[in-house]
Order: C-alpha cells, then sequence, then structure tokens
C-alpha cells in the first residue's frame, strides 16, 4: 500500500478511529491516500477539509470542471493514482470514456470548449511551472470567461491536486 508503516482503519484508536470514521461518512470509504497519512491525524483531518471546500464544495467552477483539473494535474504529474481516481469521478459526471481517455493521456480533446482548453492548458502549465504563469496567463483566462472567484478556484484545485499527487507519488501508495 505505501512505503512507510501505516495504521489501518480496523487498527485505529482515539483520535485517528475518529478521523477515519469522519471520512468514511464523507467519502463512503477510507481513501489508501488517507490511510497513508495514518501516522499524523491531524493532516489526515486537514486534508480532508480541503478537498470537501476545494472538490466538493460550492465554487465559481462546475465540479465536472474541477474534476477536469484534476485529471490534467494528475496526468502532468504522473500520478496514476489520481488520475484513476479522477477518471472515475469523470466519468460518474457525465464525461464521455473517450474524453476522459484522452485528459488521462495528457491530452486536451477537440471536443472541449475554447473556455475549457483555455483553462486546461493553463492548469497543466500552471503545474509544470507555477513561477512562469503571470498576470498575462490570468488575463488570458479572463478574455476565456473566467472571473476572478472561478480563477481563484482553479489554482485552488491546482494546488490542491499537486499537493495530494505529491503526497501518493513519494508515499508509493498503490492503485
Amino acid at each position: 500500500m505505501t512505503w512507510i508503516r501505516t495504521i489501518p482503519p480496523a487498527d485505529a484508536e482515539g483520535e485517528l478511529a475518529e478521523v477515519y470514521r469522519s471520512i468514511a461518512g464523507a467519502r463512503g470509504a477510507v481513501a489508501d491516500v488517507h490511510v497513508a497519512q495514518s501516522l499524523h491525524p491531524k493532516a489526515m483531518r486537514a486534508h480532508l477539509d480541503l478537498y470537501k471546500a476545494v472538490v466538493l464544495g460550492r465554487s465559481a467552477l462546475p465540479r465536472l470542471t474541477r474534476e477536469r483539473i484534476a485529471v490534467v494535474v494528475s496526468s502532468t504529474n504522473r500520478c496514476a493514482y489520481c488520475v484513476a481516481h479522477h477518471a472515475a469521478a469523470l466519468r460518474s459526471l457525465a464525461d464521455g470514456p473517450a474524453l476522459v481517455a484522452a485528459l488521462a493521456a495528457g491530452e486536451l480533446p477537440a471536443e472541449l470548449g475554447a473556455g475549457d482548453q483555455a483553462l486546461l492548458s493553463w492548469a497543466r502549465r500552471a503545474t509544470l511551472d507555477p513561477a512562469s504563469n503571470g498576470r498575462d496567463d490570468l488575463e488570458t483566462l479572463r478574455a476565456a470567461g473566467f472571473d476572478d472567484a472561478a480563477i481563484l478556484d482553479a489554482v485552488l484545485t491546482v494546488g490542491y491536486f499537486c499537493f495530494v499527487n505529491r503526497i501518493v507519488l513519494l508515499l508509493g501508495v498503490d492503485l
């Protein structure tokens, strides 16, 4: 499961058991990415709160768009675990298998509108080289129809998935 010792939900006690119950209640199950953090329950709880706020919470961006960003960022970071989980979410949100497969492969299909193309292209660049992004990049997103609230939500989504991708990749979380 990981390259470090973890505490499975069945063996958890105290604060960790409480955090696992909270995660299972919010998500239906405890994902391996959470178990990987079992030695630090406070961080695990903060991770869940961040996930709920950025991915599941109210947003200027539709959930479908945030899940597309998740797949593009995770594909860019070569995080197969997150690509698989969020590609499944995309399929459940009505993206077709060909579109999801293309995003998972790092492609931006022509069937996406110009706004989505601009946003996902920016998300890929922001993942690869955030320091090279500047005010002009945000103006491009504004010109594509995204207001400042949507841009902030896109930045938070890119940042969240870069964070999670690193947890998965650096701890060897298996699919």
